[in-house]
C-alpha cells in the first residue's frame, strides 16, 4: 500500500450531473456559435441549411460526443491515459489532443482580451461613427502590413493589458478545481451568457430592418442542398462546434459519477448548443438587417463572419442603432462569457493530463501549465503581428490538427483496436437512450469518410495557393512546422515514462471502478487496464 507521502492525489469530480452539463455546454457554446455559425447559414441556404445541420449533428455530432464520453468515463482519465488504458500504443493521441489543446489556449486568450476591451468600447463607443475598421486594425491592434509579416516585439500595452487579466482570472479558476474552480464558474457565467444573449436578440428584433435580415437567414435556398460543398460545411461546422475531438469531452466525462446517464447528458448538451446557435444567427442577422438598411444596402453586402462580424460590424451597427452601447455591451459581454467558459474547458484537457502522468497537485500543475503559456500568449499575440500569426496558427491547428486527430482516432479504435463494441456495452450500461449499429456504423464507417474528405479537401486548398498571402516562410513556421510538431511531440511524450504518483501507476479509485463494474484489467499488469478479448467480443 503506498504511504501517505507517495499516495497518488485523488481524481476530482464534478459535483454533480447538472453540472457536468453546464459545463460541456460551456465548452461547447463558444465563439464560434457567436460569429460563424450564422454566416455559415447563411451561405449554406439559408432555411435550407436547417436539413444539412440537422443531418451532421444527427449522424456525427452526437455519435462523436458518445464516443468521447464513453471514452473518458470508461477509463477514467484525461486523454492521453484514456487512450493509454484502452491501448498503449493509443496513447499518443491523447497527447496530440493535448498539444493542439496548448495552441489553441494561446492564442484564445488574446480573443477574450480585444472582447473584454469592446465591451468597454461600446459604453463609450470610443472608435467613433464611420472609423470601425481603421480604429480595429490600426488604432487598437496596430497590425503591421502583410508584405512585413514576420514575428515583432512592439508591444501593443492594450492588448497586452487586458490580456494579462484575462490568464489571471482563468488561472484563478483552474486552480480552484473541477468542483470549485470550473464547475461553480460555468453555474455562474452559462445563466448569465444565456440571458444576455437574450436581451441581445430581443432588442435586435426592434431595430430597424430587423425583418429583412431574418428573411436573409431563414429564407430557403433548396438548390444548395444539391452543393456538395455545403453538406462539407454543415459537417465541418457541428465538429467543431461540439468540441469533439479536443480531449475536452473526454476529460470532462472522466469526472463523472459512475452511475451517469451519458447518452441522456450528450443529448442534453448538444441540443442546447444547436438551440443557442440558432438563437445567435436570429440575434446576428436581426442586427445586420437594421446595419444594412442604414448602409442603404441588402444583407449581402453586410453579411460576414469571424473577427469582421464581431469587432467591425457590430461596432458599426453600436454607433448606428439607438441604444447601440447596451447592444455592444451585452454582444461583446456575451463573447467574454462564451470564451471564458471554453478557455476553461481547453485548459482543463492540458491540466489534467500533466496531473495524471506526474501525479502532481491542483495548483501546482496548473501553474506550471497556464505560467508558460501565458508568457507564450504575451509574446506572440500581444505585438502588432498578433492577428497574422492567430490566424494562420488556427486556420491550420483546425484543419490538420483536429480533423486529422479525430479521424486517427475513430480509425484506429474502430478498425484496429475493435473497441467499439465494449464502448457499446459501456454506454448502454447506464444510459436512457440506447446505442447499438447504427451508432458503430456511424463512428466507424461514416465519420472517417466525412473527416477524410474534410480533410483532403482542406489539404488540397492550403497547397494551391499561400494562405492568406502570408510568406511562405512564416506559413511554413506557424503553419505546417506547427501541425508536424503536434505529431512529434505527442509521440515523444508517449515514450516519457510515467511518474511514480501518476494515476496509470496507482490508481485505486480505477481499481474499484473495474471491480464494481465487473470489468477485467489487462491480464499482463493491473496497473495500465485495458479491455480484453472476451470483453471486446461481448
Amino acid at each position: 500500500m503506498a504511504t501517505a507521502t507517495t499516495q497518488t492525489p485523488r481524481r476530482e469530480a464534478f459535483g454533480s450531473r447538472n453540472v457536468f452539463i453546464l459545463s460541456a455546454i460551456g465548452s461547447a457554446v463558444g465563439l464560434g456559435n457567436i460569429w460563424r455559425f450564422p454566416y455559415v447559414a447563411y451561405e449554406g441556404g439559408g432555411g435550407a441549411f436547417l436539413i444539412p445541420y440537422l443531418c451532421a449533428l444527427l449522424t456525427a455530432g452526437i455519435p462523436l460526443l458518445f464516443f468521447d464520453y464513453a471514452i473518458g468515463h470508461r477509463f477514467r482519465g484525461s486523454a492521453p491515459l484514456a487512450f493509454r488504458r484502452m491501448h498503449r500504443a493509443a496513447e499518443p493521441l491523447g497527447w496530440w489532443q493535448v498539444l493542439i489543446c496548448v495552441v489553441i489556449a494561446v492564442y484564445y486568450a488574446v480573443i477574450i482580451a480585444w472582447a473584454g476591451m469592446y465591451t468597454w468600447f461600446s459604453a463609450q463607443l470610443t472608435w467613433g461613427p464611420g472609423n470601425e475598421n481603421d480604429f480595429f486594425f490600426t488604432d487598437f491592434l496596430r497590425s503591421a502590413d502583410v508584405a512585413e509579416v514576420g514575428v515583432s516585439t512592439d508591444f501593443v500595452p492594450q492588448v497586452g493589458i487586458p490580456l494579462v487579466v484575462v490568464w489571471l482570472v482563468v488561472i484563478g479558476i483552474m486552480a480552484l478545481g473541477v468542483k470549485r474552480g470550473i464547475g461553480r464558474a460555468n453555474m455562474i457565467l452559462m445563466p448569465l451568457l444565456t440571458v444576455m444573449f437574450a436581451i441581445l436578440v430581443v432588442q435586435s428584433l426592434f431595430l430597424p430592418g430587423a425583418v429583412d435580415g431574418l428573411n436573409a437567414f431563414f429564407a430557403p435556398n433548396w438548390e444548395a442542398l444539391a452543393d456538395p460543398a455545403v453538406w462539407a460545411s454543415a459537417y465541418g461546422h457541428i465538429f467543431f462546434s461540439l468540441s469533439v475531438a479536443f480531449g475536452i469531452m473526454v476529460t470532462y466525462s472522466s469526472y463523472l459519477k459512475r452511475k451517469t446517464d451519458l447518452t441522456g447528458s450528450g443529448l442534453v448538451v448538444a441540443f442546447a448548443n444547436s438551440g443557442f446557435e440558432i438563437l445567435a444567427g436570429i440575434g446576428v442577422f436581426a442586427a445586420l438587417g437594421f446595419m444594412a438598411q442604414a448602409q442603404g444596402t441588402d444583407v449581402a453586402g453586410v453579411a460576414t463572419s469571424g473577427i469582421g462580424l464581431a469587432f467591425i460590424a457590430f461596432p458599426t451597427i453600436v454607433s448606428q442603432a439607438a441604444g447601440g452601447s447596451i447592444i455592444g455591451v451585452l454582444f461583446f459581454g456575451a463573447l467574454v462569457f462564451a470564451g471564458v467558459t471554453s478557455l476553461i474547458s481547453i485548459l482543463e484537457v492540458i491540466v489534467a493530463a500533466l496531473q495524471d502522468k506526474l501525479g502532481w497537485g491542483r495548483i501546482r500543475t496548473t501553474l506550471i501549465v497556464s505560467i508558460p503559456l501565458a508568457v507564450i500568449s504575451m509574446a506572440l499575440f500581444s505585438t502588432t503581428t498578433a492577428l497574422s500569426v492567430l490566424d494562420t496558427a488556427d486556420a491550420f491547428v483546425n484543419a490538420f490538427g483536429i480533423m486529422a486527430v479525430a479521424l486517427v482516432a475513430v480509425i484506429v479504435v474502430a478498425w484496429f483496436l475493435h473497441k467499439l463494441p465494449a464502448l457499446t456495452e459501456h454506454l448502454n450500461r447506464r444510459s436512457s437512450f440506447p446505442v447499438g449499429r447504427l451508432w458503430k456504423i456511424l463512428i466507424g464507417v461514416l465519420a472517417p469518410l466525412v473527416l477524410g474528405y474534410l480533410l483532403i479537401t482542406g489539404l488540397i486548398e492550403k497547397i494551391s495557393e499561400p494562405y492568406g498571402g502570408y510568406p511562405s516562410w512564416f506559413v511554413g513556421v506557424f503553419g505546417w512546422g506547427m501541425v508536424i510538431a503536434l505529431v512529434i511531440i505527442a509521440f515523444l511524450l508517449s515514450a516519457l515514462p510515467w511518474g511514480g504518483r501518476s494515476h496509470a501507476k496507482d490508481d485505486p479509485e480505477y481499481d474499484d471502478f473495474l471491480e464494481e463494474e465487473s470489468y477485467p484489467a489487462d491480464p499482463e499488469t493491473a496497473s495500465v487496464p485495458v479491455f480484453t478479448e472476451k470483453e471486446t467480443r461481448a
